[in-house]
């Protein structure tokens, strides 16, 4: 009997949204707690969030005190979620487990209001105060309901929210380096694990940290070298003994032959740096350049130049003929001689060019 007294409202709901478009508004008029559940229960089973979220809405006072006040609230909340208003909804959410912290429906309530959380983080490039607030939210639903069975959920979420601080922390210190700022870059990194020594890019800003002293080290002034790689020696170590095995520590090796020479250490080498160092050594051989040789370049060069400013000068000679003979020619013929003259002094410039990078070249390897 009651089976059939329920089919027979759901068929006269139907009749009337079909058949009268004022139901939905009829619903708001009505004082009929029952009756305008039943409506906001029906558009929320089809669908309908928002209309629904707007009846329960307007049935929390109507229902205080009565049996339905905890599914009113309740419903309300899970409307607004599948709607899609995740802010409205968590409010939702964390009013009815404040007014009914013991219902039935409390723990879903909580881990909806964690996802509702969730949904309103933002990415590790920016703002992460939502993230640590659902981290908190989080861990105390974790603590109280550990047998839960959206406990290993919980742990997902913690667990990337985790490492999208790890990330942030890492890539703001980082920011520095890139800037080639590297005194500012060293402490911040530094800092980051200071804070969190299990960042989970340990690696990467260990390394940061060792190529920061490194490059922070050369170019300083030489009185200050030998104390600033005494710095980067300190972090080459402790990088390398937590990862010996990566594919950063051929460079960083190379880096520490180079620093120990500055230094004047005398500790002996493993493989690897006896790699390192003869690998560096056969890249710095050079042979060396006799002054003979660097006169002979210099007086080269030098003709070189004097040739190019002979072409021009030549080519702005055969420009001014051309310009000559073309108020005496016309048509076909003094576009050709243009041309000509044109190409030629761009030849030439583009010789002179040449022989002045040429020069500029040589002065810097001299140089060096």
């Amino acid at each position: 009997m009651r089976k059939i007294r329920v089919t027979s409202i759901a068929l006269i709901a139907l009749i009337a949204l079909s058949g009268c478009k004022s139901y939905y508004e009829s619903l708001f008029r009505t004082q009929d707690l029952d009756e305008r559940f039943r409506g906001a229960m029906y558009y929320y089973g089809n669908g309908k969030y928002r209309k629904a979220a707007a009846l329960f809405e307007s049935m929390i006072f109507l229902s205080q005190g009565t049996d339905k006040e905890d599914s009113v609230q309740f419903y309300n909340g899970m409307s607004n979620y599948r709607y899609g208003d995740y802010i409205t909804a968590e409010q939702n959410f964390n009013k009815f487990l404040e007014v009914f912290p013991r219902s039935a429906m409390a723990e879903e309530a909580r881990f909806l209001r964690i996802k509702c959380l969730y949904e309103g983080t933002y990415r590790w490039e920016l703002d992460q105060v939502p993230t640590q607030k659902a981290m908190a939210t989080i861990a105390e639903f974790m603590y109280d309901n550990p047998q839960s069975e959206y406990y290993d959920v919980c742990k997902a979420m913690l667990d990337e929210f985790n490492e999208r601080l790890d990330r942030k922390a890492y890539e703001g210190a980082k920011l520095y380096y890139t800037m080639k700022d590297y005194k500012s870059s060293h402490y911040a990194l530094r800092s980051v694990l200071r804070d969190n020594s299990e960042n989970r890019y340990r690696e990467e800003i260990l390394y940061y940290t060792a190529m920061s002293s490194y490059k922070y080290a050369f170019n300083s002034i030489k009185e200050k070298q030998k104390e600033r790689y005494m710095t980067f020696i300190d972090d080459y170590y402790n990088f390398i003994g937590e990862f010996p095995r990566v594919n950063e520590r051929k460079e960083l090796d190379q880096l520490f032959v180079r620093a120990q020479k500055v230094v004047g250490l005398k500790a002996g080498l493993d493989s690897a740096q006896v790699a390192a160092a003869a690998q560096l050594a056969k890249e710095e051989a050079v042979t060396p350049r006799s002054g003979k040789n660097i006169r002979a370049d210099r007086k080269n060069t030098k003709k070189a130049i004097k040739e190019a400013k002979k072409a021009v000068r030549e080519a702005e000679n055969r420009s001014a003929v051309a310009r000559k003979v073309n108020e005496e020619t016309s048509g076909t013929q003094r576009q050709n001689e243009r041309r000509k003259a044109r190409k030629e002094r761009e030849e030439a410039l583009k010789i002179y060019e040449q022989a002045k990078a040429k020069a500029k070249e040589k002065a810097e390897e001299e140089k060096k």
